[in-house]
């Protein structure tokens, strides 16, 4: 299925609209994404040309996208050429986990051609995905473990910020394939067994001093590789920044922190000293 830039089937929201650059039609997108209408997808392709003028910026494609869940992988043109040139994430509850989420199958170094029409393919089959950029021949990126769970859902074109353009866009459904997890060993030792607290309004709590037994605690278990991955649990925060014009603010508190405490206990059968790794 081919769609165009000006079909009514896109749901444009936030900074996007139809365009025309270097001669093509195509679809302008800087802080907005393009959803395609309905349409579901589990296994398929997706292929799209892109370029951007941007020196900085995140875009990319999400799929799966079902409510606040979805899987993202996206390029940033000023890592250009460095090892987070791209990224997957996966989207849960609103939030992105590229934080947590680095190194093979989530992270790669790749160049990014400014200003120019390059070719982007991405290959979706059950748990895995393979991501192509410019050469069709070799994946750029192998993501061997998507990690929001999701099986089926909306595809969409996203730009975080930084202006980029896309025309061509085609996708195509595939038969579905296994659903294999291909999950990491859990390290020996791993703490699994966690407690997380409700969200708090950070700016509204003394965060020097611990919670309440009262709380209601939820158990929670860490995921390969030892993650306890909280947007699983609770929604992202959406932070109303103030630091636009002068970052050197960024650790300043912003309106709509939120905090989460995790807990655990450690049962030894005897006096000891350990190290204990956290991060």
């Amino acid at each position: 299925m081919s769609v165009p830039a000006d079909s009514p089937q896109w749901d444009l929201q936030g900074q996007a609209r139809p365009a025309e650059y270097q001669g093509r039609k195509c679809l302008f997108l800087d802080g907005g994404g393009a959803v395609l209408k309905d349409f579901q997808l589990r296994d398929g392709v997706v292929d799209v040309d892109v370029a951007t003028p941007a020196s900085r910026g995140f875009f990319g494609i999400q799929f799966r996208v079902d409510g606040n869940n979805a899987e993202w992988v996206y390029l940033r043109q000023h890592k250009s050429g460095l090892p987070d040139a791209m990224q997957y994430t996966p989207v849960l509850n609103t939030g992105a986990n590229w934080q947590i989420y680095n190194g093979p199958g989530f992270t790669g170094a790749v160049d990014i051609p400014k200003d120019v029409w390059f070719h982007l393919r991405l290959e979706v089959a059950g748990a895995q995905a393979k991501l192509f950029v410019k050469d069709m021949d070799t994946p750029a990126l192998v993501i061997n473990d998507l990690k929001s769970g999701v099986q089926k859902g909306q595809v969409a074109l996203y730009v975080l910020t930084g202006a980029t353009y896309f025309s061509n866009f085609e996708v195509r459904a595939t038969p579905d394939a296994p659903w294999e997890r291909h999950l990491p060993p859990m390290p020996q030792g791993t703490l699994t067994k966690w407690q997380l607290s409700p969200s708090f309004d950070a700016l509204a709590r003394n965060l020097e001093r611990p919670p309440s037994d009262a709380i209601n605690w939820q158990d929670v278990e860490a995921e390969p590789p030892g993650f306890v991955v909280i947007y699983r649990y609770r929604e992202a925060p959406h932070l109303r920044v103030t630091f636009q014009g002068d970052f050197s603010k960024r650790l300043e508190p912003q309106p709509g922190m939120k905090v989460v405490y995790a807990r655990t206990m450690i049962e030894s059968d005897r006096d000891q000293v350990k190290k204990l790794l956290i991060g």
